[in-house]
């Protein structure tokens, strides 16, 4: 079923509701590969309704990026999602979340939005805070499901409903990737074949700092050296950042105490592509 409307999909999940009815919720972008889906599946295995929203969200979108070329396919994304479990598609208009006239913005504030992507795209927080917010007072769900791969993401949202004190389980699953590593990501669509090869480079230069870290490296400039390093061995890699922080507070470390991520931002032509590594104990 795909709903368009505010209105007919609350009339909808009020009805789930009377009937005792747990429901999942899965926020998307659209254009969904595996990644989704398996949230989607997650959903379905421990809810007995789940929501897939499709809203490619301006407000997250800074100037000169990819909102206009995003991928879209709400045809076959309907169907995927169907097969993967998903009872409604949520499929608003622009309009329909953001009314003519609407002025009201959620932040989370610090160190956890101004880092990594939150630095290179200063806007892009706001707009993800808004808009999720947005839909989980709309949607109302029991249990609301992400990608690690989305790490910052993950961390933000998570802090987002702590601090707002609202009223649902975060879950936050593993990055599902193509068989020869690279994580899966709408955006991979852009690369060229040979944009795609050295793509893989990411996370070839994860797994090797994680290998580092494990035979006792813990220092973040060494390890952030050696994955600079080794992303540069691929001549069409741009790097925006190589980063090493605590995770879920995204504070700066010198040395490495778990629990860390290392996240990577590249470009390889055009398109920008992200990856992360959640450090386990070394000890």
């Amino acid at each position: 079923m795909v709903i368009k409307t505010i209105e007919k999909l609350r009339e909808t999940l009020a009805t789930a509701r009377r009937e005792n009815k747990t429901i999942g919720f899965v926020p998307t972008m659209g254009f969904l590969h595996e990644g989704h889906l398996s949230l989607i599946r997650k959903a379905n295995e421990e809810n007995d309704l789940v929501v897939v929203s499709i809203f490619v969200n301006p407000t997250q979108f800074g100037p000169n990026e990819d909102f206009e070329t995003y991928p879209r396919n709400i045809e076959q994304d309907t169907t995927l999602a169907n097969e993967a479990g998903a009872d409604i598609i949520f499929n608003p208009s622009a309009t329909e979340i953001y009314p003519i006239g609407s002025s009201s913005w959620v932040n989370v504030e610090g160190d956890i939005t101004s880092v990594l992507c939150g630095a290179s795209r200063p806007t892009h927080f706001q707009g993800v805070t808004t808009v999720v917010n947005i839909l989980f007072n709309i949607v109302k769900p029991h249990r609301a499901y992400f990608g690690q791969k989305d790490a910052q993401q993950a961390a933000v949202l998570t802090k987002m409903v702590q601090d707002l004190h609202i009223d649902l389980e975060l879950v936050v699953c593993s990055i599902v990737r193509e068989a020869d590593g690279l994580a899966l990501s709408s955006r991979n669509t852009y690369l060229s074949s040979e944009e795609r090869k050295q793509a893989l480079i990411l996370n070839q230069s994860l797994l090797k700092a994680n290998e580092a870290y494990k035979k006792g490296e813990t220092d973040t400039k060494t390890l952030t050296k050696l994955i600079k390093d080794t992303i540069n061995t691929m001549p069409l890699a741009t790097i925006d950042y190589v980063s090493i922080y605590s995770y879920p507070a995204l504070q700066e470390i010198e040395k490495i105490e778990t629990p860390a991520i290392i996240a990577v931002a590249v470009k390889f032509g055009k398109t920008r592509l992200i990856d992360n590594i959640l450090l386990e104990n070394s000890k």
